[in-house]
């Protein structure tokens, strides 16, 4: 045998419209499981051997009743072992379908304990509804009526399985969502909920802590990588052209293997996000759009404009959208009706909902990178209101907006900046209160950077407005640790400290007072320090993980 023995066989009874083919398929998507129908088997049975069969429902009746006689049920089973000496590498191969007790005990008999039987049954009157409606669908020439179908001995037998079968399920009284979930349980297909495969990125401070950065450098270890919050917050990454992601995760062209996705809580700029995929060379079938998703409208970007000089606001429309998303559940609460992105004709090919993938990725152990944006003290709820986003911004909002639940966590990884910085409002007027403001001028002095490199480097990525500075605020940090219940913290911008640490490859080619300062974070945050930025390089990251 030249593939692998897969570790289950599925193999699936019922009569004709109860559902097995429906099931079949939907498992094989969940597991990427190896889907053999036994029709087609049977083709393949009879072009060997130079016997007639057309598709039609009775002559594929009468053929499987003779291939029954002639091998007293064995040949599905000999059928599923030559497929797999051709090569199936899949740890889960479901039959579909068995019409017969010989074809299971054969079936177990050459596969063991690691055949699970599942039987679909429904009433009568359902089935014959069910087979009225289907039409040309199933692919077969079919008969004119149920009653016909069922004239067969075999089929009209079909329910005798039933006592047989490891799993029993009448599809009459569940969804076909419902089915496929009692199945995948019973078999254990879905992630263990001790599995924690979900490690999240979020900023300590006020944004532009450098998270495109570390999640450009972390993304090539992971299978899915996931951003929400909206186009505000730009997330710049080193590459030999640096660029900003604002709605992508920032490791899209870092892992071209990776899945992406946004969640069901990001706010969207369509125009933005489809030239951010035709720029970053996204493929269908790559980039998934969840349908809850809030869609940004010319309206939004009108209102906040207001919002630019009063609170320091960027003005993409993001706050307005998330408010419209409240009101707009009553349709006279919003003058701009609301859209979400599974309305959007563009974004059809990319939307499917997020707990599908994320539900696929857990079921096989795969892991997850989740990108929060903006910083801690930005949040709605713990930030300086009214200078605040419109949003929660810990892990908690990060993880609500994502539909990820805190049991999957690993690695809380917060992101800290040697300097807080916040956007200066091109007006003068205040954009939040930040602890001990200082001047560039200051930190070029105490660094060795020239003034003019600070100046050009410190400009908001997506408002490209001036920031303004301020010294570490030990107090926030200790804060920001408590309420994202940071497990790292990934501290940037070591080079503001000194520009001697642009050279350090190594921890120990830190500045001394550098390594002082990372084991004061470390006491004060009562983490470790796992990361640490140097640069904005490709090579700019010192890894101290233990994970």
């Amino acid at each position: 045998m030249n593939g692998a023995v897969p570790s289950r066989f599925v193999v699936i009874s019922g009569p004709v419209g109860a559902g097995k083919t429906t099931l079949a398929a939907r498992i094989a998507e969940l597991r990427e499981a190896v889907h053999i129908r036994t029709h087609d088997l049977m083709e393949e049975h009879a072009i060997a051997y130079g016997d007639g069969l057309t598709l039609e429902r009775r002559a594929l009746q009468e053929y499987g009743d003779q291939l029954d006689q002639l091998t007293e049920g064995g040949w599905v089973a000999e059928s599923v072992a030559r497929r797999l000496a051709e090569g199936v590498h899949s740890p889960l191969v479901i039959v579909d379908a068995v019409r017969e007790h010989r074809q299971v005990e054969r079936l177990r008999e050459a596969f063991g304990p690691r055949v699970t039987h599942v039987h679909l049954k429904a009433p009568r009157s359902v089935l014959s509804k069910r087979y009225e409606e289907r039409g040309a669908g199933s692919g077969l020439v079919e008969l004119g009526s149920y009653d016909e179908v069922a004239r067969n001995a075999t089929e009209a037998a079909v329910s005798n399985l039933e006592a047989d079968a490891d799993l029993v399920i009448d599809t009459e009284r569940n969804s076909e969502e419902d089915v496929v979930t009692r199945v995948a349980a019973g078999l254990g297909l879905y992630a263990s909920r001790g599995d924690r495969l979900v490690d999240v990125l979020v900023g300590a401070q006020y944004g532009s802590e450098g998270k495109g950065n570390i999640a450009f450098y972390l993304a090539p270890e992971y299978d899915v990588l996931m951003r929400v919050g909206g186009p505000n917050a730009g997330h710049k990454v080193p590459l030999p052209t640096p660029y900003t992601h604002r709605l992508l995760p920032s490791g899209t062209q870092n892992n071209a293997d990776a899945v992406i996705v946004i969640g069901p809580g990001a706010t969207l700029d369509v125009g933005l996000l489809l030239n951010e995929i035709a720029e970053c060379s996204v493929e269908v079938g790559r980039l998934f759009v969840d349908p809850q998703a809030m869609v940004i409208e010319q309206a939004d970007l009108k209102i906040e404009r207001a919002l630019v000089s009063g609170i320091g606001s960027t003005g993409k429309g993001g706050g307005s959208a998330a408010a419209r998303r409240i009101l707009g559940r009553h349709p006279q609460g919003v003058s701009t009706p609301v859209r979400l992105a599974g309305t959007i004709p563009e974004l059809r090919p990319y939307v499917k909902p997020s707990f599908e993938i994320l539900d696929r990725a857990f079921s096989r152990g795969e892991k997850v990178l989740l990108e929060g944006t903006q910083g801690t003290a930005l949040s709605v709820f713990h930030g300086a209101y009214p200078h605040v986003t419109s949003r929660d911004t810990t892990t908690a909002g990060t993880l609500a907006e994502a539909g990820i639940g805190s049991h999957r966590l690993r690695r809380i990884v917060m992101v800290a900046r040697t300097y807080p910085i916040r956007v200066k409002n091109p007006d003068g007027a205040s954009s939040g209160p930040m602890s001990q403001e200082i001047g560039w001028d200051e930190i070029s002095e105490r660094s060795g950077i020239p003034l003019d490199e600070l100046l050009k480097q410190e400009k908001g990525s997506v408002s490209h407005n001036q920031r303004r500075v301020a010294e570490f605020d030990w107090s926030l940090l200790r804060r920001a640790a408590e309420l994202n219940g940071a497990t790292d913290v990934a501290l940037t911008f070591t080079d503001y400290l000194d520009v001697q640490n642009r050279k350090a490859r190594r921890y120990e080619q830190l500045t001394p007072s550098t390594i002082e300062f990372v084991e004061e974070v470390e006491r004060v945050a009562s983490v470790p320090v796992s990361l640490l930025g140097t640069r904005f390089d490709v090579r700019s990251v010192i890894d101290r993980r233990r994970w």
